[in-house]
């Protein structure tokens, strides 16, 4: 038998980085989009809106203003804003052309209930004032929406690892991007709540993997040294989307048709995703050697290399990298979930890893969401939020080339949490002080998040590493599901979100210390080449 030939040697021949790939890479543009709209549509679709009391005894449908002079004399006020649902009651209940509309015009000690509104902005339409989820007593309906969202990203990301692992990441990409686009267009004509809430657990639930699908299938196309490079790539293209929809939502103000904006570009971009190569590594890992060499063909030719006749005739007679003859091809992932666990180091960073992608997503999408609190129009700073992620991205393809991957996780996690930590000794007066440790703490927490994709494509084995990349992740979508509850946490003890937030970052960051070392090593094929990443540096092996 002719001695192991790896994958990575293979790339040497073909280029590592070529026309191929970066062509490769330019199509997995469209699903990076398409997965930000998907991740984030219900921000604007379900935004809670500026509302007030209509006061008719003091003004007209046709042209009442939310801010008036008169307006405190008949709306109480809460935090220099006018009460949403309360009012106080009229002395008498007469025309408007009576009343002066003046403190002495009405009872301040009896507040009332009103179910008639003022919006701020007249032109804004939410699921809040289409579905009349205005006031208190409904304010779970729209955390809700919020909540069920994340748990379906969940599912998904298991169902998806496990579709991806066992047909193939092209076929698992189209499929997400086609259900997804087209139950996100069916539900921009949702006709109540409960019909909104049911496709809004559906969408994602079918087609929020596009993400991690399109993420291994650029991976896994490219060497060591631009695995970095791939990923950053992936990360301001994301950040892009993000900032995409807040600049579509200052122009598109009806929720149905933003949603419409959103989703329909996703099924027009089937037509272009279709000549999406399948991943090459799969394809070996599969036993499906011929259809790999056809693909190395093509890309060789496109980046004007030539594959040896040594290694084609390696693939035609040799079956790649399997390890355990008792292991079939197609083994089902319980099978191979069941050899991973044969490996003490791989269980453990199974349940390390696991860890740390719910205390990414936690702070992630915890201090997304306490950025409300930052004054300004909405759109403009959810723009300037998504954005920050930038220069992380940036930042990470020079960092990670030139630092160890262990060490770069750790400290960008351990920073993150001193930020946050540090927030609570600032005086409230000093707002901007405050703007600006939040926007650190983003970006730290994002680039950690961007760490973690690639630490974990790179510890774990080729026939496993979508379906534990997808087991991480959907372990990390517990966080999202509890950060939205954080706001109920402040009402308990305000600094307890950022103590907690602060806390976990640098519980986590010491976990890290525990994960191999990967950086410029070539990609596990089998388990007990990850279990044995334990003895790689980060300057073993710089092999293109």
């Amino acid at each position: 038998m002719a001695p192991p030939l790896a994958f990575d040697d293979v790339l040497v021949e073909i280029g590592t980085f070529g026309r191929f790939q970066l062509r490769q890479f330019l199509l997995m543009i469209l699903p990076l989009v398409f997965n930000a709209f998907s991740n984030l549509s219900y921000v604007f679709t379900a935004a809670d809106l500026k509302y007030r009391c209509y006061i008719p005894e003091c003004e007209n449908r046709t042209d009442a203003a939310y801010l008036t002079e008169w307006l405190p004399a008949a709306v109480p006020y809460q935090r220099n804003q006018p009460a949403g649902c309360e009012r106080y009651e009229a002395f008498v209940n007469i025309t408007g052309d009576y009343l002066q509309c003046q403190a002495s015009d009405f009872n301040h000690s009896a507040i009332t209930r009103c179910f008639d509104f003022v919006y701020e902005d007249k032109a804004a339409t939410t699921i809040v004032n289409e579905f009349n989820l205005t006031c208190d007593e409904n304010t779970w309906k729209i955390t809700l929406v919020g909540t069920i969202h994340s748990v379906a990203q969940g599912l998904a990301l298991l169902l998806g690892g496990l579709f991806s692992d066992r047909y193939g990441r092209k076929w698992a990409l189209l499929l997400s991007i086609g259900l997804g686009s087209t139950l996100g267009i069916v539900r921009s004509f949702s006709v109540n709540y409960e019909m909104f809430l049911v496709l809004e657990f559906l969408e994602p639930l079918l087609g929020s993997t596009m993400y991690t699908t399109a993420f291994i299938l650029g991976q896994e196309l490219v060497g060591p040294k631009h695995r970095v490079f791939a990923k950053s790539l992936c990360l301001v293209v994301f950040a892009l989307g993000e900032a995409t929809m807040g600049v579509i939502a200052m122009f598109v103000h009806n929720w149905r048709y933003y949603l419409l904006a959103l989703f329909v570009p996703g099924l027009v971009s089937l037509a272009f995703l279709w000549v999406t190569a399948e991943s090459v590594r799969w394809l070996l890992s599969k036993g499906r050697n011929r259809e790999a060499i056809v693909i190395l063909e093509r890309a060789a030719t496109a980046n004007r290399r030539t594959l040896s006749e040594s290694t084609l005739k390696y693939f035609a007679t040799n079956d790649y990298q399997r390890e355990t003859p008792d292991l079939p091809a197609n083994a089902s992932f319980f099978e191979q979930l069941a050899e991973v666990f044969r490996y003490k180091r791989l269980t453990i960073r199974l349940a390390i890893c696991s860890f740390c992608w719910f205390t990414n997503v936690m702070v992630y999408y915890g201090l997304t969401l306490n950025s409300v609190t930052l004054a300004g129009d909405k759109n403009v700073n959810f723009i300037l939020i998504t954005l920050v992620e930038i220069p992380g991205a940036v930042c990470m393809n020079f960092i990670l080339n030139r630092f160890p991957r262990r060490m770069t996780q750790f400290v960008s996690l351990a920073v993150c949490g001193v930020l946050c930590l540090v927030t609570l000794a600032i005086p409230d007066d000093d707002s901007w002080i405050h703007t600006a440790m939040f926007l650190f703490s983003k970006m730290a927490i994002s680039f950690s998040f961007g760490v973690l994709y690639i630490y974990t494509a790179e510890i774990f084995p080729t026939n496993l590493r979508q379906s534990l990349l997808s087991m991480c992740s959907m372990i990390g979508r517990l966080g999202s599901i509890v950060a939205p509850q954080m706001p109920l946490l402040a009402k308990v003890w305000k600094p307890l979100p950022m103590t907690l937030f602060g806390s976990i970052a640098l519980l986590s960051a010491f976990t890290i210390l525990e994960f191999p070392e990967t950086g410029n090593v070539r990609l596990p094929n089998t388990a007990s080449e990850a279990e044995n990443l334990k003895a790689n540096s980060f300057d073993s092996d710089r092999s293109e």
